[in-house]
């Protein structure tokens, strides 16, 4: 590592030049990154849904419906000439409403009051759209023109229109709020005015760099987008902190200003690879996952650390020493009390926090599995902070939870396409059916039925069956009721029976994100036990280092539990690798200080050493992560990323508490075992201890 240091010093100018220049490339890239916000583009290519939507494109020229319209205060004439006016509408393929369902022109009081409810209350008409996926912006527009900004719309339609500029802005107002309370965090925990602008110099130029080359996946998922650049300040800040803690601490020794950073490389350059080659492999583990939000942001999360490896281990060394001055004409006293007192504290509640820890640690792991959870993204947009989440707040209130399923039967058996529909219409929490045998029926023949009316429910193939139901994902038992649609239509049709809709989809992210669970958890413990298997030559401290950890991540997912709060169960999955490879860090600092510590004097003293030593930086980097994923979790109008930068931001601090108060006294508690499992551990007083056992057995 000298060898390196010293050539990247040499040409320190042409370093500086070089990243700088890809800097700027890559941000001019990022901006040809296109950006996904659909759940459902992410499931398995086999899963039910999807095959169904690729039969449904191939038959019709419409797809499920994706927007509800509100207009309030309509009479029913008024309704069918709005209904008109947004058929007519640039990217609408298809509206359906009151007429479609019930013979409008008889008494309602004939009709199912259920059905007549579904679309038209005290006067008030709701519209289901189906808009085209490549004209959603435009059809939004032209939706908004005609029924005005008094009424209201919503729908996935609305959503992939409205999130992509909520989700824009809420990313500058979080960036524009972090950066400069890490700077003031920065500032408070170093000796220098200048060192914090090195350090967000230093993971700006990572962060830039990793944004435009995401530029080879061509189109990453919102929560790649979004959360990746407060992750990777967050996650990857602490590298360059411990480097150049490492170079404040040597300079202080007397060395010269490029001797010390030599020595800094070499001496942080174990434990900078180890943080982040775990954290690399947290997020590699999602690359395993099925559904494929883990694999995009587990590809561009591993690329982002691996940038952040090389500016600090690269660019920052080359910009401290060309800096050197200006760091050393804006030394200011430490703002920051020694730990000295801090340690002795620690020390003296090491047994009570211990107890504390197995007393908590398996309620959290029980709570955690007892979480509820939302698998699709029918959640994730309805903050009243923005005027979707209103809208779709205000329709709710109105006419309840609805979610369009659409089932498609072979062709021509008349009669069992009309036993099913009756059976459909027999079950309480379906509110309509449009379908040829229930808006049109076998009477009347084919030849006589408006080709428009004619192509919405019979292709060359398929009659289709567009059912309402009174469900949404955020109501208990919704996962059956859509299991209950599919078995009647399996009845009747078996396997020839095509399905699809937002809930089918959410059922099938259900069931393909659940199965992804253990196998990533699993995948990502052992990616990282094997790393600080190799980093300390130990068997037994990657078990107590992963174990403290872990710890902390069942206590953060289970207090959700407690509080009543349904989880996204992407963010929860997320979560548990995130942690896990964020703040593994902590432990490793810690230890790799510990073992110093150890080799030169009894485990008590070397424990308090290391907090004293080792807390100033842990705390730095857990204060930067939990700022950062707080105020995202404060600030997102998009509920996963608030949900996932809540559970960050509070996961750094269990971490942290969990590192600082629970590791010492287990490492000490555990000191003769890691020595005998530890590869030259070479602990103070055992060759002592071993001479007076082999004294003694001669005796």
């Amino acid at each position: 590592m000298e060898r390196y240091t010293q050539f990247l010093l040499k040409h320190k100018a042409l370093v500086i030049a070089f990243f700088a220049a890809a800097a700027v490339v890559c941000a001019v890239l990022s901006a040809l990154v296109e950006v996904n916000y659909k759940f459902a583009d992410y499931l398995p290519k086999e899963a039910a849904s999807t095959e169904a939507l690729e039969v449904m494109e191939e038959e019709y020229s419409q797809a499920v419906p994706n927007m509800r319209v509100l207009v309030y205060d309509v009479s029913i004439p008024e309704a069918l000439e709005y209904k008109e006016r947004l058929q007519a509408a640039e990217g609408v393929e298809e509206v359906g409403w009151l007429d479609d369902a019930v013979n409008i022109y008889e008494p309602l009081e004939m009709a199912p009051k259920k059905t007549i409810d579904e679309w038209y209350q005290d006067g008030n008409a709701l519209f289901s759209l189906t808009v085209d996926e490549e004209k959603e912006e435009a059809a939004v527009a032209a939706v908004r023109k005609i029924i005005g900004e008094e009424n209201c719309m919503a729908g996935s339609a609305v959503e992939s229109v409205a999130a992509p500029s909520n989700t824009s802005k809420d990313v500058q107002r979080i960036m524009l709020l972090v950066l400069p309370i890490v700077f003031l965090v920065l500032i408070l925990t170093t000796n220098s005015w200048f060192e914090p602008v090195l350090f967000m110099i230093t993971i700006g130029v990572a962060i830039l760099l990793n944004m435009g080359t995401n530029l080879i996946f061509g189109t990453v998922s919102f929560v790649t987008n979004a959360a990746g650049p407060v992750l990777q300040l967050a996650v990857s800040m602490d590298y360059s902190i411990f480097l150049l803690h490492r170079f404040e601490e040597n300079r202080n020794q007397g060395m010269k200003a490029e001797a010390a950073m030599c020595a800094a490389v070499k001496q942080s350059a174990g434990s900078v690879l180890s943080s982040g080659l775990t954290t690399v492999t947290g997020f590699l583990a999602l690359v395993f996952m099925a559904f494929r939000i883990g694999p995009d942001l587990g590809w561009a999360m591993s690329k982002a650390i691996l940038f952040s490896l090389i500016s600090v281990l690269a660019f920052l060394p080359a910009l401290a020493i060309v800096c050197c001055r200006a760091i050393d004409r804006t030394r200011h006293r430490s703002f920051v009390p020694g730990f000295g007192g801090f340690a002795s504290f620690v020390m003296k509640a090491r047994v009570p926090a211990l107890i504390l820890a197995v007393l908590t640690v398996p309620v959290g792991w029980l709570a955690q599995a007892q979480n509820s959870f939302y698998y699709g993204g029918s959640e994730v947009y309805t903050s009243e902070a923005t005027q979707l989440g209103r809208d779709t707040k205000a329709v709710r209130d109105l006419f309840g939870t609805s979610s369009p399923v659409v089932l498609m039967v072979p062709k021509g058996d008349p009669e069992k396409e009309a036993a099913l529909n009756d059976e459909l219409l027999e079950l309480d929490y379906v509110t309509s059916v449009i379908s040829y045998a229930g808006s049109v029926g076998n009477a009347i023949p084919e030849n006589f039925v408006p080709s428009e009316t004619l192509s919405a429910l019979y292709s060359a193939n398929y009659s289709r069956f567009v059912v309402t139901l009174d469900a949404e994902e955020r109501q208990a038992g919704w996962d059956e009721k859509v299991s209950a649609v599919r078995n009647i239509g399996e009845k009747y049709y078996g396997s020839e029976l095509q399905y699809a809709g937002d809930l089918v989809s959410t059922e099938d992210l259900k069931t393909t994100i659940t199965r992804d669970n253990r196998r990533v958890n699993l995948m990502a413990i052992v990616f990282v036990a094997l790393i600080l298997l190799l980093n300390f030559r130990s068997v037994s401290l990657p078990v107590i280092l992963t174990l403290v950890i872990e710890s902390s991540i069942w206590i953060n997912l289970g207090l959700p539990y407690f509080s009543g709060n349904s989880l996204f169960y992407i963010g929860y999955l997320i979560i548990s690798t995130v942690q896990l490879g964020a703040t593994i860090d902590y432990a490793i600092l810690f230890t790799d200080r510990y073992l110093d510590f150890r080799k030169k004097m009894p485990k008590k003293d070397a424990a308090r050493q290391t907090l004293k030593a080792c807390s100033l930086s842990i705390l730095t980097s857990a204060a930067v992560l939990a700022i950062a994923g707080t105020i995202l979790g404060q600030l997102s109008t998009n509920g996963v990323l608030s949900q996932l930068g809540t559970l960050i931001g509070r996961g750094a601090v269990l971490s942290f508490a969990l590192v600082i108060f629970v590791l010492p006294p287990l490492l000490m508690l555990a000191d003769g075992l890691i020595r005998r499992t530890t590869l030259h551990a070479d602990f103070y007083g055992a060759s002592d201890r071993a001479g007076k056992k082999k004294r003694s057995r001669k005796d």
